[in-house]
């Protein structure tokens, strides 16, 4: 069993900085990707960046594009997000995930159970 664990979320003012972190744990098999997911209150589940495991290249929603930086973090299957110029627009629950190789055109097959992230203005 696959557990992501995500951690570094919580409250920041308006043009502040976090950095998210995210640590998968069991049997994770042949990765084809990373990235990070966030949901907004009432809105729909989104996602904003990758990071391939094959190849290293990152990529990112068109939103977070220059503001946000997706790497590989300390330990086998792990990744950060580091979130700067923060805006209020961005509160939601951040999410982890992981894709398999065997689904590298599917939606990811694990989650992390999410993290808070709060801008205040």
């Amino acid at each position: 069993q696959v557990q992501l664990a995500e951690s570094g979320g919580g409250l920041v003012q308006a043009g502040g900085s976090l950095r998210l972190a995210c640590a998968a744990s069991g049997r994770t098999g042949g990765i084809f990707d990373m990235g990070w997911y966030r949901q907004a209150p009432g809105k729909a589940r989104e996602w904003i960046a990758r990071l391939s495991w094959t190849n290293g290249d990152a990529d990112y929603a068109d939103s977070v594009k220059g503001r946000f930086t997706i790497g590989r973090d300390n330990g086998p299957n792990a990744v950060y997000l580091q979130m700067n110029s923060l805006k209020t627009k961005n509160t939601a629950i951040y999410y982890c995930s992981i894709r398999s190789l065997d689904r590298r055109h599917l939606a990811p097959d694990y989650w992390g159970q999410g993290i808070q992230v709060t801008v205040s203005s």
